[in-house]
């Protein structure tokens, strides 16, 4: 089959005008050296937005390349990514706290259905690589779960779809053990349809796979990862007649054991972790702060600044990165905390609140995420 001159030369020209894009600076009169350098100091989310500009900057963000010297410079910080809720409507977003500014960010909708019930989702994160994972949930319209993975990515502000899960799934806990997201309980496809089976996925490789199950199936309360195991507990129910059952997984051995009596009753509240101690904010009374101690199967009560019950209203969200607890009220009042051991052996914490804007006095918190980015 002949070519035609024309055709030839306009594949040519449009080589030719790709090749030109390609070798435009980034920055007109200054070595693209130094022009990334002004584009990797960019904060969140300004450089998804940057990539607009014209087609050299977008290039060079969306290069693989580009969010690894990022990192590798230690330009990323962490940023405070909350699942909200409208408590009227149960209309449900994504806010982005910058804990330095104390300025908000809202993120693109989640491309999930818009009958959902918020708190059948689960979250987790790999705060590094700047991805949090939206697992699971429930419809609110049919009352049955679903199997969707969804992925955020701060460093292009955008949503994406993984591999589902290899069952539907809802009011589940999930967990980041070693990179690996383990989701574990909750409901079936039918909402009263308790599971005992944990799926396991790899990021890298984008695929779910089965592990070891529980022995019963167990409805989330709360959940924790330390030393590279995932604790999971069903918490205190009303009317308090059954101790709460807990369970301990190891992604090592691929096996599950028995929560210690200790940590299982006095888990009476959200959790968190800092380096490698429990702590929980509990859920009664001026919301008392406690570690776990694992030598003795006891909780302490943390002394110092009590938790600001003041500005602080239940549901709470929590999380925490390099010694900072991250707590989210309701209206989206979030306390920052630091909590050390003193010279005797006694936990302090220090606690200051960042007020959020008025408008989200009717949003509650359902996960709160740390991301850097």
């Amino acid at each position: 089959m002949a070519i035609s001159k024309s055709s030839t030369g306009e594949q040519q020209h449009n080589n030719d005008k790709e090749f030109q894009k390609k070798q435009e600076p980034l920055i007109p009169g200054l070595p693209d050296e130094i022009a990334e350098l002004c584009l990797l100091h960019l904060p969140y989310p300004y450089q998804s937005l940057a990539r607009s500009v014209c087609c050299s900057w977008n290039r060079i963000i969306t290069d693989p390349g580009f969010l690894l010297r990022k990192r590798s410079l230690s330009l990323s910080l962490p940023y405070v990514f909350v699942f909200a809720f409208h408590n009227s409507t149960a209309r449900i977003q994504w806010q982005a706290l910058d804990p330095r500014s104390g300025r908000w960010f809202l993120l693109p909708l989640m491309p999930c259905p818009k009958a959902v019930c918020p708190p059948g989702f689960a979250c987790n994160s790999i705060p590094r690589q700047g991805q949090l994972y939206v697992l699971g949930g429930i419809r609110s319209d049919t009352q049955t779960s679903i199997n969707t993975t969804m992925v955020y990515t701060a460093s292009t502000n955008q949503w994406s779809i993984a591999s589902p899960m290899m069952a539907p799934r809802s009011f589940f806990a999930a967990g980041n053990v070693d990179g690996k997201i383990i989701a574990v309980g909750g409901s079936g496809a039918e909402y009263n349809d308790s599971i005992t089976s944990v799926e396991c996925y790899d990021p890298q490789k984008d695929t779910w796979e089965h592990v070891a199950n529980t022995r019963v199936g167990m409805a989330r309360y709360d959940s924790a990862v330390v030393g590279g195991k995932m604790y999971v507990t069903e918490g205190w129910t009303w009317p308090f007649l059954f101790s709460p059952r807990g369970a301990v997984y190891d992604l090592e051995s691929d096996t599950w054991q028995e929560m210690k009596e200790g940590m299982k009753e006095g888990w009476t509240g959200v959790s968190v972790v800092v380096g490698d101690r429990l702590f929980v904010i509990s859920e009664y009374g001026d919301c008392p702060m406690k570690v776990y101690l694992p030598d003795h199967d006891t909780w302490q009560y943390v002394g110092g600044d009590r938790f600001p019950r003041e500005a602080m209203k239940r549901p709470f969200a929590v999380n925490a990165v390099e010694g900072k607890i991250y707590v989210v009220s309701s209206g989206l009042n979030v306390a920052i905390g630091s909590a050390f051991e003193g010279q005797n052996g006694e936990f302090i914490a220090k606690w200051e609140v960042v007020a959020a804007p008025k408008a989200f006095r009717d949003l509650s918190p359902s996960s709160c995420q740390v991301l850097y980015a």
